[in-house]
């Protein structure tokens, strides 16, 4: 007996997810403009740094709002697990586009280090900006990761992460600015002036480190990887329901926010129709519970039975 248990999953509220990353392009927008008036102006390489990479968000929050919108299409005949990898192919853009602009920062700031710090105003306005893009990034970043954990969304996981991340990048840039402001006070201090194409060294190191996490995580999901002794847990709890003999040939796919899991069971081959589906569903319920929301199918099959002893065979 081979009995098939499968649980479609119902697309979460898109809208939901749309507004939010709507809400993370025009935030992106602001920052950026503000960002680089305020550098041009000031002449910190630190500010047009985050002004770069603040960019960067606008397009990756782009790619993001498109993608989210994509991925809630539901399954067709030519994607039977659904356009959830959609969200990937984004967080893997995004991680990209953060690599290339690191090129820029970091060639900026070590040819300043070498021949010449350049002309930076460390006025109220370049404390201004970073302060107000530290606001904007908190919030920004809490909204979507809100939204992100209620209906398990990588594409907006990873922009919550990585806004969360441009606090602290922001946060390294003022105290470039602080340096230069105390340079600028104090002449005794006058290599401080350096402080800001340090901040902004520290600025490319921390987006190399975001994306290149972000970009190995996206990977790993596109290659079908699935989550490291995942399908161990998923044995223990299915075995630890009553009457289940064995589980084995577990398969763990994960695309966007859905992960599909596939799983046999082991039950006695005498036990009736009803009891096996009744035992099946209380599998279903216990790894829900461990992987909420996950799309599960599973395959019941009968306990074989031993060969027949030596003994046996002579006596027929």
């Amino acid at each position: 007996m081979i009995l098939t248990r499968q649980k479609n999953i119902m697309n979460p509220p898109e809208h939901e997810k749309s507004t939010a990353a709507l809400k993370s392009v025009f935030a992106a927008i602001f920052l950026t403009g503000f960002k680089i008036m305020v550098g041009v102006f000031s002449g910190s390489l630190g500010i047009l740094a985050e002004a770069a990479h603040s960019g960067l968000d606008l397009v990756a929050a782009l790619v993001t709002f498109f993608a989210v919108r994509a991925s809630g299409k539901p399954a067709d005949r030519q994607h039977p697990y659904g356009h959830g990898k959609i969200e990937n192919l984004s967080a893997l853009f995004e991680a990209l586009l953060l690599l290339l602009t690191c090129a820029w920062i970091i060639k900026e700031s070590i040819h300043r280090l070498i021949y010449h710090s350049g002309d930076v105003n460390a006025s109220l306005w370049t404390f201004a900006v970073m302060l107000v893009s530290i606001g904007v990034d908190f919030s920004r970043s809490r909204m979507l990761l809100r939204v992100a954990r209620k209906h398990k969304s990588q594409a907006l996981e990873a922009d919550a992460l990585h806004f969360s991340t441009d606090i602290w990048s922001s946060s390294v840039v003022i105290v470039g600015l602080i340096g230069v402001k105390l340079a600028a006070c104090f002449p005794p201090l006058h290599w401080l002036i350096k402080m800001d194409s340090v901040a902004a060294l520290a600025v490319g190191g921390i987006v190399v480190w975001v994306s290149a996490r972000m970009g190995w995580r996206t990977i790993l999901e596109l290659l079908d990887t699935a989550p490291l002794d995942l399908d161990e847990k998923i044995k223990q709890i299915a075995e630890s329901v009553a009457n289940v003999k064995n589980c084995h040939a577990v398969r763990i796919r994960c695309a966007g926010p859905e992960t599909f899991i596939d799983a046999h069971l082991v039950l006695e081959g005498n036990m009736p129709l009803s009891e096996a589906h009744r035992i099946t569903d209380l599998v279903e319920e216990a790894i829900r519970k461990e992987i909420p929301g996950a799309d599960i199918t599973v395959h019941a099959e009968p306990l074989a039975e031993p060969p027949p002893a030596a003994a046996d065979i002579r006596a027929r």
